[in-house]
């Protein structure tokens, strides 16, 4: 905490003729010089206080004074050793106290400060106050306290722009308050100064998905793939994106960069089979992807869905060509996928709706009724 306190030894000495006009105001000095020797001597707390309530009491008769209550001097100190006490002191309800104080004091040390004499000491001051404002702004952000913390955090980010998970922690409370426009300025700035974290690209693609930017969106996940190369929740969205706006060539090509790395991924395995079924129209790969995503999860409904379809496109081809074998064959595969599929999601009306299909041409009148029973039962 010592090393977020600036230096201000020096700043110390006012003119000689404004000391002789105010006593209080030169007691006040010496504490400050007394608490700077105190600081490079790694006192403990307790003395620390001590050494300021000495300057406190002094500063309070000052403010009283017709003459020393409108010295920029006065305020200057005021502001400086109350900020130090609402760092320090254990006391919650006093430190708190005086974070009002050193705040109140601030604004008339730079209303009276015309002559720029006690800037260093105004700067010292404020940047204590920040410290202060970002103790309690973390505290509220922890406790999910998100009013607090965003008023709290975006003062002190705007004071520290450089500071990325700052600025992040200001956009998550903005989010989190529907405030997505101050949400994405925060995040682009924690993005500007140079931060990488792979679910801070995931929102700023959010937000301009939100917004119907879906290419601004696409261009920011591209960016976070970038630095966070092959990152399963960054490449997800980026994939979907892609599908949603329906570049498919961009989107074989990232999936199929994903599986070198992630041969195990059922999603990507699944959406491999996908793209290949639909628009490649390479039925035969796809039904090896969709087997292989099975071995990784035997229940995924949606590889056995998709691989059913596949295996009523090759039935439907063979019908075309008259191939009665190739045609049963594949309808009984197709079946039993639909069979798996109709046990993992009973309400999932196209599955039933290919089942009463497949029965019917089976003239399996008994399960095309109760099926159909089903059917309307939703």
């Amino acid at each position: 905490m010592r090393k977020l306190l600036f230096n201000i030894f020096a700043l110390l000495l006012f003119s000689h003729s404004a000391f002789s006009q105010g006593s209080q105001i030169k007691i006040a000095n010496n504490s400050l010089a007394r608490l700077q020797n105190s600081i490079a001597e790694n006192a403990d707390t307790k003395k620390q206080l001590t050494i300021i309530g000495e300057g406190i009491k002094a500063i309070d008769q000052a403010e009283k004074d017709k003459k020393t209550k409108n010295w920029p001097e006065t305020w200057a100190i005021k502001t400086y050793l109350s900020s130090y006490i609402a760092i320090i002191d254990e006391n919650e309800a006093n430190a708190d106290k005086y974070f009002q104080l050193a705040q109140d004091a601030l604004v008339q040390a730079i209303k009276l400060d015309k002559f720029q004499s006690n800037t260093e000491l105004i700067k010292a001051a404020d940047h204590n106050i920040h410290v202060k404002k970002l103790k309690k702004g973390t505290e509220a952000f922890q406790q999910n306290d998100f009013v607090t913390a965003y008023d709290l955090l975006r003062n002190v980010s705007d004071f520290m722009p450089a500071d990325t998970l700052l600025a992040t922690n200001v956009a998550i409370c903005a989010q989190n308050l529907q405030l997505y426009n101050d949400a994405l300025s925060y995040y682009l700035k924690a993005k500007e100064n140079g931060a990488k974290n792979p679910t801070l690209f995931q929102n700023i693609a959010n937000i301009y998905a939100s917004k119907f930017e879906t290419e601004q969106a696409i261009k920011t996940l591209e960016e976070g793939l970038a630095l966070n190369a092959y990152h399963p929740l960054l490449t997800n969205d980026y994939i979907n994106l892609l599908l949603d706006t329906e570049q498919y060539e961009k989107a074989t090509k990232a999936v199929e960069n994903s599986l070198k790395t992630d041969k195990r991924s059922k999603l990507l395995l699944f959406l491999y089979g996908y793209l290949q079924q639909n628009q490649a129209k390479n039925t035969a790969t796809a039904e090896l992807s969709f087997k292989k995503a099975l071995e990784l999860d035997y229940n995924y409904f949606d590889a056995l869905y998709q691989l059913a379809l596949a295996y009523i496109q090759d039935a439907n081809q063979a019908l075309a060509q008259k191939d009665a074998k190739k045609f049963t064959a594949n309808i009984n595969r197709a079946e039993y996928s639909l069979l798996r599929a109709h046990d993992i999601n009973i309400n999932h009306k196209n599955t039933i709706k290919l089942l009463i299909d497949i029965y019917t041409r089976k003239n399996r009148l008994d399960k095309v009724q109760e099926l159909k029973r089903k059917l309307n039962e939703f």
